[in-house]
């Protein structure tokens, strides 16, 4: 049973993937800009280096998390992400664009994610998936967050 359950998953991975590339092949050259920016700061992220992955949020930054009662703004997002960095390592990612929309220096993207995590102390590792709109900024030649919203819309699984 488990083994159908993966390759059901690995084939959906696989199909969202090749989707993915259709749809990045019809986008702006602004648009490509942007999602290279996203696909940055996600894989700095995901490497655990919490104090280069805030490095992406500018100081005016207010996300919202699905699980937050409220808005958050930088500096209470990066004890979350350092607290997240210590306690989980990322085994593999994957983020697929749905939406992208540029106006100048400003842009959003709407992209869905899944990743595997490990839990430091357990060994456990959690499949974890949702989706994202990063509200970003060029500053400096870099797409930096200004807002988002979203998060986990999966419900924790693990091995």
């Amino acid at each position: 049973m488990k083994t159908v359950t993966k390759s059901i998953f690995l084939f959906c991975l696989i199909l969202v993937a090749f989707a993915a590339k259709s749809y990045a092949q019809q986008w702006t050259s602004q648009q490509k800009d942007v999602w290279a920016g996203v696909e940055k700061y996600w894989a700095v992220g995901s490497s655990g280096d919490a104090a280069g992955f805030m490095s992406y949020f500018d100081d005016s930054y207010k996300g919202w998390d699905y699980q937050a009662k409220v808005p958050m703004n930088k500096d209470n997002t990066g004890k979350w992400i350092d607290y997240d960095s210590k306690t989980y390592t990322t085994v593999v990612y994957t983020i697929t664009p749905v939406a992208i929309w540029v106006k100048g220096d400003f842009a959003f993207a709407d992209y869905y994610y899944n990743e595997l995590d490990k839990n430091n102390k357990t060994g456990k590792i959690e499949n974890n998936s949702g989706k994202w709109t990063d509200i970003l900024m060029k500053e400096g030649g870099v797409w930096k967050l200004i807002g988002d919203h979203g998060g986990r819309t999966s419900k924790p699984s693990g091995n």
